[in-house]
């Protein structure tokens, strides 16, 4: 606007915002009228909601900065405004402010007590480790990342602490767990050629998310054997 304003006596203003508009400043003839009509400064309806952004924003940061557009709305409302829920959503982005956001849980293991399950054979007596490959415990979770959730399945040696193996997928299938079971043993084996996997015990907890609660099935193939707190491979 001081631009046009300060150059006018030299050239039209359709011609300045046309060759403003080539450089990607985007402004019409219209616009700069309606400017120069107004005045200086803010005119009242600007005024008034920059005054309503304001209180809007204390009202926000009374509440521990914790509301959203639906709750401060409704705040609003208690004190007294006369305030639609769109204009404190569009007020509440001109302030860069928002609600805080309940982080979706996602459960990995769910108990299923029809499920065939192995016998225990730890009973969580993880000190009375005495040497490596003795214990491995297997276990999967979940990451949150900008893109979703990925899962990551792992595989620890109770004796060393050492993580074997881990395997990240996007979903949350029966092979994760197998997939991270057959990395550790070619990852033994790969560093002992003696290695044998028989006596192995591989612990999990008793889950059935996806099907888990069957992968000790692959018990036999794999000559390690399975031991669950509770049940299945999880």
């Amino acid at each position: 606007m001081d631009f046009l304003r300060t150059h006018r006596h030299l050239y039209s203003i359709e011609r300045m915002c046309r060759v403003l508009n080539e450089h990607e400043y985007a402004i019409s003839p219209a616009t700069f009228y309606r400017f120069q009509a107004r005045g200086f400064g803010p005119t009242p309806a600007e005024l008034d909601e920059a005054y309503t952004a304001h209180r809007l924003f204390e009202l926000w940061r009374a509440n521990r900065r914790v509301y959203g557009r639906r709750k401060l709305w409704k705040a609003a409302h208690r004190a007294g405004w006369n305030i639609g829920c769109d204009q404190v959503q569009r007020l509440m982005n001109i302030l860069g402010i928002a609600g805080v956001l309940r982080r979706k849980t996602i459960r990995t293991t769910v108990a299923d007590p029809t499920a065939e399950r192995f016998p225990d054979r730890i009973q969580r007596a993880w000190s009375q480790a005495q040497r490596p490959d003795q214990w491995w415990v297997a276990d999967f979770t979940y990451v949150h990342t900008s893109c979703g959730f990925s899962y990551v399945a792992f595989v620890t040696d109770v004796f060393t602490r050492e993580i074997l193996a881990y395997v990240v997928d996007t979903r949350a299938t029966k092979s994760l767990v197998i997939r991270a079971l057959r990395q550790a043993l070619t990852l033994r084996q790969r560093q002992d050629p003696y290695f044998e996997s028989a006596g192995v015990i591989h612990h999990s907890d008793a889950g059935s998310q996806g099907g888990f609660n069957r992968s000790s099935q692959h018990r036999d193939d794999m000559e390690v054997c399975d031991a669950t707190s509770s049940g299945g491979c999880g």
